[in-house]
């Protein structure tokens, strides 16, 4: 009986101190709220339920749909490519990608391969120059395929414009595949048939080939490193070309490209050509000066060679 009136003696002392009792209930529903919020984020997140993220890269997408969902995951599709090398619905990139661990219900987004490129309206680009034509054809999504050099007394004059062998007119009216290349039949006089090789280090594969129209030359064969595919060949780099920047080409020659995925090599190759480069501006500096001199030289020596004598002009009479 003691304990009892001691318990209640001990709470009707609590109550009876406003202060200290309102304390302890201030206690009590704060530890309350932090074990109800404990509760709700363990169900709320699953806490401790992990999932191990499938590769999904290669599968069908409906095949990559039903291992995502048995493996409790939710597959959106974000995006999509046309790689012609691989089926229509393909996975092609995933994020997260796979053997990374999430939790349940985790969304995964995929890119897919589509199953056929869309076709555009090709614009008509004859009787132009080649910088417009080049830039009109890239603009509506296409490029070139081949430049061909005949000679006319318009250079860089775009004469006709060949696409799948036949030549396009203005009533042609053709819708082709997204980057898909033509063929130009463009002029050069004789007295105007070299360009100047850019500088092409560094570059995406796409800028290089635009620079390489832009001066009247052709790609040539294009190599990469090994472990590039179709998924990140865009983020390649030119790290070596076949011929030197500032270098003097006929019109319409081929230039070969290698790309690397490796940036300090990319920085090396490019300071290396710049070097290069300057060499062979150097070494045309001097090859004219020596060009001026001689022909002063031969100047000189023509001016001081005595004139021939005049014919005595009363043999004509």
């Amino acid at each position: 009986m003691a304990k009892k009136k001691n318990s209640g003696s001990w709470f009707s002392n609590l109550r009876n101190r406003p202060i200290l009792w309102n304390f302890v209930l201030i206690c009590g529903v704060l530890a309350l709220l932090v074990a109800l919020s404990y509760v709700a984020l363990s169900c709320g997140t699953r806490h401790g339920m992990r999932r191990t993220v499938p590769d999904f890269t290669g599968l069908g997408l409906n095949d990559a749909q039903y291992y995502a969902t048995e493996r409790g995951l939710e597959m959106i599709v974000n995006d999509s490519l046309y790689v012609p090398a691989y089926p229509g619905g393909m996975v092609l990139e995933q994020l997260p990608k796979g053997g990374v661990d999430v939790k349940e219900g985790r969304k995964i987004y995929v890119t897919i391969n589509s199953f056929a490129q869309k076709k555009l309206p090709m614009p008509y680009v004859a009787g132009r120059s080649l910088r417009q034509a080049k830039n009109m054809l890239e603009s509506a999504g296409f490029g070139i395929e081949t430049l061909e050099y005949v000679e006319d007394i318009a250079t860089n004059y775009v004469l006709a414009q060949i696409f799948e062998g036949a030549e396009v007119t203005e009533q042609s009216a053709i819708k082709a595949e997204k980057g898909r290349g033509v063929t130009l039949r463009v002029g050069v006089s004789p007295d105007q048939n070299t360009t100047s090789v850019p500088r092409l280090i560094s570059r995406a594969l796409f800028d290089a080939k635009s620079k390489l129209w832009e001066q009247g030359l052709n790609v040539g064969q294009v190599t990469y490193d090994e472990g590039i595919t179709l998924l990140n060949q865009d983020d390649a780099r030119v790290c070596r070309q076949s011929v030197l920047q500032g270098t003097s080409l006929p019109l319409g020659s081929k230039i070969s490209l290698h790309l690397t995925l490796d940036r300090e090599l990319v920085a090396k190759a490019a300071a290396e050509a710049d070097r290069q480069a300057d060499d062979i501006l150097k070494q045309q500096a001097i090859a004219d000066s020596l060009a001026r001199r001689t022909a002063d030289s031969l100047k000189m020596l023509n001016s001081n060679q005595p004139q021939p004598e005049q014919a005595d002009d009363e043999f004509f009479f």
